[in-house]
């Protein structure tokens, strides 16, 4: 008779054929799941990315926009400023030649009185007596005398004023050329687009280049600029009002300009106290700041580590359980609770690192805004000192001004004259 034939193997019960049909059934749906939400979680991250990119660029168009407002106006402000000094600069000219001519034109009613001396001379016997036309005109070849030394003061103050409107306007004219140049370099900014075809990727783009300064710095340097030429300008109208008048200094003149100006001395160094004393209490707030900033990040790093090693245990224990034999390897809530508690722990660990970044770059900042004031408070206190060094140098003022000797400077190598202008006010 024919037998049977059995292949041979392991026999599964009906049971476990039906459990193995429902478990590929149940992976294929969340398997679908998981690619839905995956794909609803891309579409979504475009169109985040999408938009934010599109904001983004027209932030940064905006603003550059905005810097393009605000450096043209600080350049048509120093053009305006270039063709105020240049009018200055040639009246300037004009009134010390003015003033050179005077003294030519004194040259004349010196001879003349010279001559009407000498004339008178020639007198003889009773007649050569000292009588009031004698020291009419001994004292106006002294008058004469006395008025071109003034002029010629005056002239030497114009020259030197103009050597200054020239320095300030090289100073100005090259921040306003700088600063054309931004401009087109700004505005070629402006025309890049996608489609342009000068664009392409550079090395380190985000890099801070050398000599980089901050907006502050860079508005505070174009004030000072504009406000250097404006004073200067003031000096010079100034000084052209002072030749024109022709203003005879007194020696009561000398004292109120002495008064007003230590008194603007006293002034100022009280001001700078008080800058040194806002200075102090904001460095000592700032250390207290850094040794509770630096506490914390200790205490951040104390918990990124605790929380490491919690993240260890819940990495030992998942990968533990994957020794589960057969069966007992399943998907139970232990699984997904370990599973959960690794997820909560690395973003709790980003959360922590990224705060503890974000800690470190604040310490940075307060060690730099430190290093600031403790800077800014060695510049006041050396203001402070030349200060005190200009209320004792300012004692030479109570000499006669025909007896002061003034000091060499030994780097123009001039002489530190004071001004008649200064000496008038």
């Amino acid at each position: 008779m024919a037998s049977l034939s059995v292949k041979p193997g392991q026999r599964f019960t009906l049971p476990d054929w039906k459990n193995n049909s429902l478990l590929i059934s149940a992976d294929a749906e969340q398997q679908r799941f998981n690619s839905h939400h995956v794909r609803q979680e891309g579409r979504a991250l475009r169109n985040e990315t999408g938009n934010q990119a599109k904001w983004d660029e027209h932030n940064s168009r905006t603003h550059l926009k905005d810097r393009i407002t605000t450096v043209d106006k600080w350049r048509e402000a120093l053009a305006k400023c270039l063709a105020d000094i240049d009018l200055e600069i040639d009246a300037l000219t004009k009134v010390k030649e003015a003033a050179e001519n005077a003294i030519q034109a004194k040259n004349l009613c010196l001879d003349v009185a010279i001559e009407c001396l000498t004339f008178r001379e020639s007198r003889r016997d009773i007649d050569v007596v000292r009588d009031p036309v004698e020291e009419e005109l001994l004292r106006e070849v002294k008058v004469i005398e006395k008025t071109k030394k003034e002029l010629q003061q005056r002239v030497d103050d114009a020259f030197k004023q103009l050597c200054l409107l020239k320095e300030a306007r090289q100073q100005l004219s090259c921040d306003h050329r700088h600063k054309v140049e931004a401009l087109e370099l700004d505005r070629q900014c402006m025309s890049f687009n996608p489609t342009s075809g000068n664009i392409s990727f550079k090395v380190n783009p985000t890099r801070i280049p050398y000599g980089t300064t901050a907006l502050s710095e860079w508005e505070l340097n174009s004030r000072r600029n504009k406000e250097r030429v404006e004073a200067e300008m003031r000096a010079s109208v100034d000084l052209r009002g002072a030749i024109t008048l022709s203003i005879a200094q007194t020696n009561n003149e000398l004292d109120a300009q002495r008064i007003a100006t230590e008194f603007a001395l006293r002034k100022r160094m009280r001001d700078m106290e008080a800058a040194l004393s806002e200075l102090r209490w904001q460095e000592k707030n700032t250390l207290e700041e850094i040794a509770e900033m630096e506490e914390e990040i200790r205490q951040l790093e104390e918990d990124i580590r605790k929380r490491t090693l919690d993240l260890k245990v819940a990495h030992t224990r998942l990968e533990t359980r994957t020794y589960r034999p057969h069966i007992e390897l399943c998907r139970d809530q232990a699984q997904y609770g370990l599973t959960d508690e690794v997820q909560q722990l690395e973003g709790i660990i980003r959360a922590l690192q990224q705060k503890r970044t974000e800690s470190q770059d604040a310490l940075d900042a307060l060690y730099r805004q430190l290093h600031r004031i403790q800077t800014d408070i060695g510049y006041k206190t050396n203001s402070l000192q030349l200060d005190n060094k200009c209320m004792d140098t300012r004692r030479k003022l109570v000499v006669p001004v025909e007896k002061f000797d003034p000091e060499v400077d030994a780097v123009s190598r001039t002489r530190n004259l004071p001004r008649d202008s200064q000496l008038e006010l």
